[in-house]
């Protein structure tokens, strides 16, 4: 690889580029997106905002964008410092007066980076949860909740983060050139088993799932669900509003693992055909094997990321561009994770261009077996209810949208 004739400096050089190019592409964007706005309400929204709930939507956008250009550019200028000044180093340094272990040592490394990130990044949240979310009447998370909520997910991402990171440094170390290959096998078996497990393991530790109640949506659910072939055993409500007003709904797990869940802010503020072609329209992902294709691609691409890694994880220039002497399987995986970013943006962006198209499938899907009307509806009271922006511009659209727009899914289904 031509990769490998470089030196450190160049290396270092290239990482510097590539952080801000993505900073700029970033707030390139953003720029784009708000300029694309209009303080009137456009004609294309009336009958979907008025005038006052567009007010609001178009001062959330506001307070959220101010909000992203100042943690943004605080993240930028903290990795610049922690590049220009060997704050990579000085980590490496701190990890090793724990331990010289070549199993713990990069844990260590990687756990100091997490909780210091962690702890710089709890102002930033705190302000968006409790200040600009509290603002404009969404947030109804409280203090104990958000301390529960951290203390969780600290644990949880200690116990499979840190689990799954041993694993792939035991790989390393014992395993030879081969060990990408073990590392991909184990983390395809992890992703399977969390696509399965999700809803009946994972989501339950923050959010209480209770089976829906007998009554008319059941009935009209079970219906549906009778006419198109789906089996549907795991059929639960969540407790959402204890975290926001917004409402959701999702679908999850392979197999008799899968399960739909309903945000209890859904299940009572909608009407029953407008939930039934929420869940129509989650079939359609099932029945049109996205869950799984998204599955096989994410595998795959995990795949070509471990074995470009495997390719360059030895090369003592990697940690020689932080200030590392010595080679280090830790700081290389870091430089490698900061050189591997524009790829994976062209991938994330590929990613988002399926999952666009395949949300167009889901609706189709929804108004051939059940009936456009309410799946409309449905989608236009979430999107006033979270203020989302109907006009972003296309070229945020392209590279951040995961779903189409409001606009251009009401067009598909009146097609």
């Amino acid at each position: 690889m031509e990769l490998i004739s470089m030196n450190p400096t160049t290396i270092f050089h290239i990482i510097i580029i590539i952080i801000v190019l993505n900073f700029i592409l970033e707030r390139w964007l953003s720029w784009l997106n708000d300029k694309n706005s209009s303080d009137n309400l456009p004609d294309e929204l009336k009958g979907i905002y008025d005038q006052e709930k567009y007010a609001k939507q178009r001062a959330y956008d506001k307070v959220k964008d101010r909000f992203s250009i100042i943690s943004s550019t605080f993240s930028f200028i903290l990795i610049l410092l922690m590049l220009f000044f060997k704050g990579f180093a000085f980590i490496d340094e701190l990890a090793k007066t724990f331990t010289e272990n070549v199993i713990l040592l990069p844990l260590v490394f990687f756990a100091i980076l997490m909780v210091a990130s962690d702890i710089l990044n709890v102002p930033f949240s705190l302000y968006s949860t409790f200040v600009i979310e509290e603002k404009f009447g969404f947030n109804r998370t409280t203090v104990k909740t958000y301390i529960l909520d951290k203390i969780k997910g600290a644990l949880i991402g200690t116990v499979l983060g840190g689990g799954l990171m041993a694993l792939f440094i035991w790989f390393y170390n014992y395993t030879g050139d081969l060990f990408w290959l073990w590392t991909w096998g184990a983390f395809a078996v992890f992703m399977i088993l969390i696509t399965m497990f999700y809803a009946s393991v994972i989501v339950p530790l923050f959010n209480k799932l209770t089976p829906l109640e007998d009554g008319e949506l059941k009935e009209e659910i079970t219906s549906y669900c009778k006419k198109v072939g789906f089996k549907l055993d795991n059929l639960f409500v969540m407790d959402g509003s204890k975290r926001s007003s917004k409402a959701n709904a999702f679908f999850s797990g392979l197999g008799s693992k899968k399960r739909i869940v309903l945000y209890d802010t859904l299940a009572n503020e909608y009407s029953k055909e407008e939930i039934t072609a929420v869940l129509a329209h989650e079939i359609g992902h099932y029945k049109k094997k996205h869950t799984l294709t998204t599955i096989i691609v994410s595998i795959l691409q995990i795949g070509l990321m471990l074995f470009v890694l495997s390719l360059v994880i030895n090369m003592p220039e990697f940690s020689l561009a932080l200030g590392v002497k010595e080679k280090s399987f830790h700081i290389s995986l870091l430089v490698f994770s900061l050189l591997y970013s524009p790829l994976s943006m062209l991938i994330g962006v590929t990613m988002n261009v399926i999952s666009r198209k395949n949300e167009y499938e889901a609706d189709n899907y929804a108004k051939t077996t059940y009936n456009a009307e309410p799946l409309v509806s449905s989608l236009k009271k979430l999107s006033v209810d979270s203020l989302s922006n109907l006009t972003p511009h296309p070229y945020y659209v392209f590279v951040n949208y995961s779903h189409p727009t409001l606009l251009q899914r009401i067009k598909a289904l009146y097609e």
